[in-house]
């Protein structure tokens, strides 16, 4: 469903001329430069001897002090490069304060999400002006009539708070929501809370009709919760000291922790597992997964202390999802078929041996997800490149219960279409989601058997906001290996393609991930100053199926790297001017980002690395890290195979930098990230300090780290939009796009 607007930041090369267009003081008109603005002095980070010994080969790294983040010298020096950044673009205090305005008066402030029926009460979340964090909430449901339609501030009658998060963040400068569990019976609320960034949540159980606090005793743990089908349990997963998520727990409602019983363990470091209820309430699931192999669980809800039982024991390299569906399961997985097929099994089924096929992926498909209603099943898949749905009629006369598989209507060249939360097994109709770069999110309620259709919301863009005033269009690129690869290109209608414009190229491109279309106010300010903005798919990403993941990991990895650099080649000179070319990327696409500015550093003029996974290397040497030993199958295993150490020493962007010139570098992180920890971003701007030649007054190379935030950065709504401006000043005014 559409949430109120608080926007996320996007995904997160130029030829060499004889004048750099660089070379002037930043913010300054080119006559400045006879009177040169003193630059600030760049921090220098202190180095300490060290070797790493691995397969032979040795490696020294001065900064590899940094690991320890509770070293005071490391915190000296984050504030330092703050002090630096902050002093060295001053210039833009301006700039950031018109974006962020910018965004800010786009925005509905004080809205609703909308309402999902769920038994005797419609669901929602709100935000208020003012408030940085939404309000959840739930209103009476009567029989018959329809969802109530509320916008604005206005007062939403019979409401009940579940959470309200500005209320409940109080006193914190950080907060997150991990859990927000509701009993089956709706009258106990299971609400896990993050007060530091580091994704550890504290679950308070609340009586929602008096507020009254009835559990305390759950902290320190991971994403999920879920209540048994009496509301006397709560199931709850744990972590290990890597982070992971390796148990699961059945706590008694009012009872001390240590009296809690231990019901699952996965023992396999590389294995994660995620805690669910089914839609029709009658099962608890845990599922367990690597990143090619996966197991699930179900205990009946109204069997607390019972066994669970195993689906299907896992065999490495298979991976399915289950879906219960009356007396049956039905089941995606990919035994035969890398692209998914969909079978069905009876309900009690504990073997793959009783999986029975109902349909397979077709051409440029790739099966994703099953949601099973009393009437239809609606099937999530991806087609050429973009997510949509497939209708699954039932048919009792047909052996596999569906009819033929109706398929969704296209939507627009760039349109995502998703099901929104849809909790109750017998509705007539479901809430489905589309959007593209250039229009607002839309929750329609659809009748999938006849295909009728009402808009329930539009995201509201206030302002003079027409989306025909922009293009998006799906454009194909041969990469160095002749694969094309898909990009899509936003514009402004008035920007023509006539290699004048500058440019923004994103990507990311690991973990299956998709890079899909979706809309963003704040990328408007983008549009605005006339910069394209681009989207490379690049392999390693999930765009094109699962042969489009394989083809960029692991010994491919590098596939990933030349993509990014053929679109930047392929837009410079057409879409964008070769001279004002920027990309941005952010995580597994910050290393996307360091590695290519090691390898084409003249395609860009400036870069963005937001919490980037830049010393890749050393982190999946270190099993003891959060996440190394889970992430072995998607990069290798350096420590245990001298093959994956070769591939990874030959592209991880720490270890490659050069003594060359780099384009303007700003670099972002934050202390508290447990997915990519601040030592990674640190110790790279430290070693391209030491060894790039950049003019640091003409090509800056700079660290920002939020110092209470985790790997999403900053939590508040209006926070998160100053770092969005902040980050997006830098690159206007590097690209000389920011306008008077």
């Amino acid at each position: 469903m559409i949430e109120p607007e608080t926007d996320r930041p996007d995904a997160i090369h130029r030829d060499p001329v004889e004048q750099d267009p660089d070379a002037h003081t930043p913010g300054a008109p080119a006559s400045a430069q006879q009177q040169p603005v003193p630059v600030p002095v760049a921090p220098v980070a202190p180095q300490r001897p060290f070797v790493r010994e691995v397969h032979g080969i040795r490696t020294e790294d001065p900064f590899a002090w940094m690991r320890d983040r509770d070293d005071p010298q490391l915190h000296a020096y984050l504030e330092a490069e703050n002090a630096y950044a902050e002093a060295r673009t001053a210039h833009l205090d301006s700039l950031r304060e018109t974006l962020f305005q910018e965004i800010k008066s786009r925005v509905q402030e004080s809205d609703l999400s909308v309402p999902v029926g769920d038994g005797p009460w419609w669901y929602y979340s709100r935000t208020v002006e003012g408030g940085q964090y939404a309000i959840h909430a739930r209103c009476p449901r009567t029989p018959g009539q329809p969802r109530p339609q509320i916008e604005g501030d206005a007062h939403v009658e019979g409401e009940q708070i579940l959470l309200d998060g500005n209320s409940a963040a109080a006193g914190s400068e950080f907060f997150a929501v991990g859990a927000l569990a509701v009993s089956c019976d709706h009258r106990l609320l299971a609400a896990g809370t993050d007060r530091t960034g580091d994704e550890r949540f504290d679950i308070v159980v609340t009586e929602v009709a008096t507020g009254e606090v009835l559990d305390t005793a759950i902290t320190d743990v991971g994403y999920g919760a879920e209540f048994d089908r009496s509301g006397r349990f709560l199931f709850y997963v744990a972590l290990d000291d890597a982070w992971r998520p390796h148990q699961v727990w059945r706590h008694q409602i009012g009872t001390p922790r240590h009296t809690d019983v231990l019901v699952y363990q996965e023992d396999d470091e590389r294995f994660w597992m995620g805690l669910g209820g089914s839609r029709d309430d009658r099962f608890l699931m845990i599922g367990v997964g690597s990143k090619t192999t996966s197991e699930t669980w179900l205990l009946p809800a109204d069997e607390p202390t019972g066994t669970w039982r195993c689906v299907a024991p896992r065999r490495e390299g298979i991976e399915y999802d289950v879906e219960p569906d009356g007396e049956r399961l039905l089941i995606l997985h990919n035994t035969d078929n890398p692209e998914a097929d969909l079978a069905w099994a009876p309900i009690g089924s504990c073997s793959a041996a009783d999986w029975r096929p109902i349909l397979g992926s077709g051409p440029g498909e790739r099966l994703l997800d099953i949601d099973a209603f009393e009437s239809y099943a609606v099937l999530s898949l991806r087609s050429h490149g973009l997510p949509t749905l497939r209708v699954l009629p039932r048919d009792p006369a047909s052996p596999t219960g569906f009819g033929a598989p109706r398929p969704w209507p296209a939507a627009g060249e760039l349109t995502t279409i998703s099901l929104a939360d849809n909790p109750e097994l017998d509705a007539n109709t479901v809430l489905v989601v589309e959007e593209s770069f250039v229009t607002p999110r839309a929750v329609y309620d659809v009748d999938p058997r006849s295909g009728d259709r009402t808009l329930v919301k539009r995201q509201p863009v206030l302002g003079d906001f027409d989306a025909a005033d922009y293009v998006e269009s799906r454009e194909w690129v041969p990469a160095a290996d002749g694969v094309d690869i898909p990009v899509s290109v936003v514009r402004r209608r008035d920007i023509t393609p006539d290699g004048s414009a500058p440019g923004l190229l994103t990507g990311y491109g690991a973990y299956e991930i998709a890079n899909d279309p979706y809309f963003s106010v704040a990328r408007l300010s983008l549009l605005d100053r006339g910069v394209v903005v681009v989207v490379a798919h690049v392999r390693g990403g999930g765009e094109m199926g699962r042969a489009w993941y394989d083809q960029g990991k692991l010994a491919r990895k590098a596939t990933t790297f030349t993509d990014f650099v053929s679109v930047a080649d392929a837009l410079r000179g057409r879409w964008v001017d070769p001279a004002r070319l920027g990309c941005e990327g952010g995580s597994a696409g910050g290393l996307l980002i360091g590695a290519v500015l090691n390898s084409a550093p003249d395609r860009f003029r400036v870069a963005i690395a937001k919490v980037p996974f830049v010393d890749a290397l050393t982190s999946m040497l270190d099993p003891d890290l959060p996440l190394t030993a889970g992430e072995w199958e998607e990069w290798g295993d350096p420590l245990g195979d001298p093959a994956a150490y070769g591939w990874m020493a030959a592209y991880a962007p720490y270890d490659n930098v050069r003594a060359h010139t780099y384009p303007a570098i700003l670099a972002t992180t934050s202390l508290n990230d447990t997915r990519v920890l601040v030592t990674e971003p640190a110790k790279w701007v430290a070693r391209l300090r030491t060894l790039a030649t950049n003019d640091p007054a003409a090509r800056p190379i700079l660290l920002h780290t939020e110092m209470t935030a985790g790997h999403g950065g900053r939590s508040g709504r209006y926070d998160a939009w100053r770092e969005i401006a902040w980050d997006w000043a830098f690159l206007l005014d590097r690209l000389d796009a920011a306008g008077d």
